[in-house]
């Protein structure tokens, strides 16, 4: 039952007075930050400004309150955005409140079945590759706010744009509408967001644009959309709503549903790891399934959108002090006074404000580096995936996007698999004398590994990889240095016929972590597939031609002279 037990539970058998302080003020702060983000998200995502905030409020207390991450922070993504807004334009909100509460139950299901750790088997080139697509979408939806652009006669004739593609034909049909006082307000936001960090790292950048274009565009009488003149009033507290449905609503919206708990226990789990990387914990993967489900069950109910835990909020937590989810449930708190006493002021917000603010967010979530790391370095067959994914993220939508992609990173796998296949004979005595006859070297025409006992050195360790390294596998690399004492570690690669490009980005954290921790990485006999994976990202150059050795008796010979130098 411990999987399924919330971390705060457990965190408030010591909690002290000095921590309470601390996850109040991360709490206050992580709401300011949330503020913007909310109302910028929700907007995104189609939907009232002020749903975003219910969002970050009914699915950010609950999450806190019952997930497996002692610091994770919860609300609406940029990750749903275009999903959410396909299903708002073709099944109204109760549509979308059905398939909110569709996703929490599936989400619920699957940490009760215990599927925490089944998401590893999404490769990383889907998840680089769609998140980049959301990012372009995002990107996409808000030109004609940066721009002052107004698409009415568009959506007169053709409807509500939906798919990234009309939304661009929109734009271009009714740019002869361009504000370019919108434009001029949009970049000075922009300017705030990317200049302001380097002059006060504490307060948010969003905040500051709001605040001071907002006053700006106020007071000099400028002639912007603003969220007022584009949604109206922004009053009210959440209300709870039961959807009205039909059967048909439903099965039409059950895959939908699945993406979103998808895509939720996917952002979550994977904010879940790299705040544990940031504060030495390890998170309750089941837990925090259960609260996902709990969290997008509440905020459906109460007129939400969906949500899962958000990184950047969650790493504002941690640099804040945040240490325990009361600083969670402390954010949510502080949103809803902030909805009751500021909304009203919410509406002189600029809409090319919103739009700069989603730029930064779709930049920040896009993954450039990544995306151009996997591109250069990674097997074509890893490239074809991720480009397949962000094309039909863009083009169609998320749903058709994992599908295929699961579809061909599955098909390629099991090719990669069947292309490395190998069968080897025996090497007989007669062998072993022309061997000695014509001088060959040994090492390279058998196995000088055959030897069962060998001499360790102290504070050695040796771990055997056996099988392919791929995006199924490839997080086991990890527990090897994480929880290790030890001076040396030892990677005997030479049953490791291919590695991939999950393998690779793991590898890289392993390094990281040996890096931190101060202990030397060896490898010995890696094949050829993956000696090549390594040497095209850089990861040879990088830990020392002389830490990959030919076989485990040069490895140990290495790890005794490393251990000679230390003493």
């Amino acid at each position: 039952m411990n999987d399924y037990k919330p971390k705060l539970f457990s965190v408030m058998k010591g909690y002290t007075k000095e921590q309470l302080v601390k996850d109040v003020i991360s709490g206050i702060i992580v709401a300011i930050i949330a503020l913007p983000l909310s109302i910028a998200l929700a907007i995104a995502s189609g939907v009232e400004p002020q749903t975003g905030i219910y969002t970050a409020i009914v699915a950010g207390f609950v999450i806190s309150f019952l997930g497996g991450s002692r610091v994770q922070i919860a609300g609406p993504t940029a990750a749903f955005a275009t999903i959410v807004a396909g299903i708002v334009a073709a099944n109204g909100m109760d549509g979308l409140i059905a398939a909110t509460i569709m996703a929490g139950i599936i989400l619920i299901i699957m940490g009760l079945l215990k599927l925490g750790n089944l998401i590893k088997f999404i490769p990383y080139t889907i998840t680089t590759g769609f998140t980049a697509g959301i990012a372009v979408t995002i990107l996409v939806g808000q030109l004609n706010s940066f721009f002052g652009v107004s698409i009415s006669e568009y959506t007169a004739e053709h409807g509500s744009p939906i798919e990234t593609i009309d939304k661009l034909k929109a734009l271009f049909s009714c740019f002869d509408t361009f504000n370019y006082m919108s434009l001029i307000v949009g970049v000075a936001s922009l300017a705030i967001l990317i200049l302001w960090p380097k002059i006060n790292k504490t307060i948010p950048p969003s905040l500051i644009a709001v605040i001071v274009l907002s006053a700006v565009v106020k007071l000099a009488g400028i002639d912007v959309d603003t969220i007022g003149s584009r949604y109206g009033d922004l009053s009210g507290l959440p209300e709870f709503h039961i959807p009205s449905v039909s059967f048909g609503m439903i099965r039409d919206l059950l895959p939908d549903a699945f993406t979103i708990a998808i895509l939720a226990a996917i952002e979550s789990l994977l904010s879940c790891v790299v705040a544990d990387g940031m504060i030495g914990s390890r998170h309750r993967s089941n837990a925090e399934l259960i609260a996902q489900g709990a969290g997008n069950i509440a905020s459906g109910f109460f007129g939400g959108i969906p949500a899962t835990g958000a990184i950047a909020r969650t790493a504002a937590n941690i640099k804040n002090g945040g240490r325990t989810p009361v600083a969670g449930m402390v954010h949510a708190a502080v949103l809803l006074l902030m909805l009751i006493f500021l909304m009203p002021y919410a509406k002189l917000i600029p809409m090319p404000v919103i739009a700069s603010i989603l730029f930064m967010v779709a930049y920040n979530m896009s993954g450039l580096r990544a995306v151009a790391d996997t591109l250069k370095k990674a097997p074509k067959s890893d490239i074809s995936v991720l480009l397949v994914t962000f094309v039909l993220t863009v083009v169609f939508d998320l749903v058709a996007a994992i599908v295929v992609g699961l579809v061909l990173a599955c098909l390629l796998f099991m090719k990669r698999m069947s292309d490395v296949t190998s069968i080897r004979g025996w090497m007989y005595e007669e062998d072993m004398e022309k061997i000695r006859q014509e001088n060959i070297e040994y090492h390279e025409t058998t196995d000088t590994d055959h030897i069962s006992l060998k001499f360790v050195p102290k504070n050695t360790l040796v771990f055997e990889v056996t099988g392919p390294l791929f995006f199924g596998a490839a997080d086991k690399l990890t527990e090897v240095v994480r929880d290790t004492n030890e001076d040396i570690v030892i990677l005997r690669m030479r049953s490791v016929p291919a590695m991939d490009e999950t393998a690779m980005h793991t590898l890289e954290s392993v390094y990281e972590i040996c890096h931190k921790n101060k202990i030397e990485l060896v490898f010995s006999h890696v094949n050829e597939q993956p000696m090549s994976v390594l040497k095209k990202h850089g990861y040879v150059e990088k830990l020392g031609q002389d830490h990959f050795c030919r076989n485990i008796d040069e490895a140990l010979e290495f790890a005794a002279k490393i251990e000679e130098r230390k003493s």
